[in-house]
């Protein structure tokens, strides 16, 4: 039931979902088979990263694949920093959500053979399914959405803000939303949370994420006294288009996938001096070997060129990307597409178990937001809205066990909440729009692709700037330029400590994987403070 203009105050219900990604969508449909569900989020469906997801999901369904080869191909990824058993979970599960997504009336690409399989980079297979071309994570939401909006015992609030969680660090209680429509904070109460509100990399300058997409469930967990792990791991997509004046867009992998070839600027071909899977390396290596290609020969982008494929294979499989590309006069049957890195992907989060639980009880998450340790170092191409399907119906399932009643929310942080300012100033609103463009730029210029200590301390620096004796907690603005700092902190510190480059976490002077640093970087608010704690992989 969509209505954003319904509330009855106070809100109360059996699963409140944050966010309205693949992972919020499919955990509320499939919470609504055991109870009402409310599902928040602070835009609209169609501003969530699944919605723009282009590469597909993938899934070992072919007779010549196999789950073992799929385990294998992410621990590589991963770079030895996976958690061995939720990928395994993630793989053999994952077979079966995605089956059940064909049961209810999903449909993927096919041909006269079967599924129309592709393959991205790190892939020893073919087993990528996607649908609509490469508009696949539109396809699904859209799909999903329609099955939600006819479902009575959901209440969706779209354009509605969590203002924070109710929590006393031990136990979750819902959340105080403020909707855009109206201006008034509403209590939810609810027996469980379940966090599904993405990743941070719209903070990045450049990024292939929504402004939206801005940490907000990181900080909301930790906030709450959730644990936060691995946040110095942000996975940038090799391939965004990139024209100056012009908006950056994904262009899919897949199109290396079906052979598309990385040139730079003297027209060569370079990624063979790289990797010996050239394209089709992983995204931080081909990354990496793009940004060296810029750095070394002083430009802004490199090109991709498809001229030697099929024009009407590009034009139905990649409809999409050629018309995005058409509109900046750019014709990719017979042109090269200019190309550069953007943040993509943040693969720490709020710290889970497999079961998509976080150390604050009824408090569960998945999706982007969570980091269950499937994607170690490094996140597998698609993969990611693979995960979403089966830790979004383990964060249900474990809901069903571990949450058993609604619980009232204590007198005492609902005093809290109810000292919060809604109503800033035309000055302050100025001032928190031009710190976050100040701090996008910073994280962009200096928590890039390849990071050193030199930039991490300026970025640090700059960062510190903002003192929280500045700030008034009982504002909401000044409450989310702490929340901005604090993201932002995170990010950057966790860089900065881990001595050593592995994944897409890559230093300059630190250019190699050390053993020693088989380990992860936890951060946990204490007595006020953030603090961090080393956890032996």
């Amino acid at each position: 039931m969509k209505n954003s203009n319904y509330f009855k105050e106070p809100i109360s219900c059996d699963f409140l979902v944050i966010g309205t990604g693949l992972s919020g969508l499919y955990s509320a449909l499939y919470a609504s088979n055991f109870g009402n569900v409310c599902i928040v989020t602070k835009s609209s469906i169609e501003e969530s990263n699944s919605y723009w997801a282009q590469g597909g999901i993938a899934a070992a369904i072919d007779t010549k694949d196999s789950i073992d080869s799929h385990y294998e191909d992410t621990i590589s990824a991963g770079a030895e920093l996976n958690d061995s058993e939720a990928v395994n979970i993630m793989v053999q599960e994952g077979f079966d959500r995605v089956k059940e997504l064909v049961e209810m009336g999903m449909v993927f690409d096919s041909d006269s053979s079967g599924f129309d399989l592709g393959i991205e980079g790190g892939h020893s297979n073919r087993r990528i399914l996607h649908a609509l071309g490469n508009e696949t994570g539109k396809a699904v939401v859209d799909f999903l959405s329609e099955k939600i909006y006819k479902t009575k015992n959901i209440l969706i609030l779209e354009n509605t803000s969590v203002i924070e969680l109710f929590s006393d660090s031990k136990e979750c209680y819902g959340c105080l939303v403020q909707s855009d429509k109206v201006k008034k904070k509403i209590v939810i109460n609810s027996r469980s949370t379940i966090l599904a509100t993405g990743g941070a990399c719209g903070i990045y300058y450049n990024s292939t994420n929504p402004s939206a997409t801005s940490g907000d469930g990181i900080i909301m967990g930790i906030n709450a006294g959730a644990t936060v792990v691995d946040m110095e791991f942000v996975q940038f997509h090799p391939t965004v288009f990139f024209k100056d004046g012009a908006k950056n867009f994904l262009i899919s992998e897949a199109l290396r996938g079906e052979g598309a070839k990385l040139i730079n600027h003297s027209g060569k071909q370079f990624m063979k001096n790289y990797n010996p899977n050239k394209e089709l390396a992983s995204r931080d290596i081909v990354s990496k070997a793009i940004f060296n290609e810029m750095k070394t020969n002083g430009e802004k982008n490199v090109f991709l060129t498809l001229k030697h494929l099929d024009k009407s294979l590009i034009k139905t499989r990649f409809k999409n990307t050629y018309e995005l590309c058409l509109r900046e006069g750019v014709d990719i049957t017979n042109e090269k597409i200019p190309v550069a890195p953007a943040a993509h992907y943040l693969i720490g989060g709020i710290k889970t178990d497999i079961y998509a639980r976080t150390n604050i009880k009824n408090l569960y998450a998945c999706g982007e937001v969570a980091c269950s340790g499937a994607h170690g170092a490094n996140r597998l191409a698609s993969n990611s809205l693979l995960e979403c399907l089966v830790f979004s119906k383990r964060a249900v399932d474990s809901a069903l066990e571990f949450s058993t009643k609604i619980k009232k929310i204590p007198k005492k942080i609902l005093k809290i909440s109810e000292q919060i300012s809604l109503i800033p100033s035309e000055k302050k609103l100025e001032k928190y729009l031009n710190l976050r463009m100040s701090i996008s730029q910073i994280i962009n210029n200096h928590v890039g692709i390849l990071r050193n200590k030199k930039d991490l301390l300026l970025a640090l620096d700059e960062i510190s700037s903002i003192k929280k004796k500045d700030l008034d907690n009982k504002d909401i603005i000044d409450n989310r330029i702490l929340n901005l700092k604090t993201l932002s902190y995170l990010m950057t510190k966790s860089a900065l400590l881990r001595e050593e480059s592995r994944g897409c976490h890559m230093r300059e002077d630190f250019s190699s994987k050390n053993n020693k640093w088989l380990k992860h970087i936890n951060w946990k608010i204490s007595s006020g403070t953030l603090r961090f704690s080393y956890t032996n992989h």
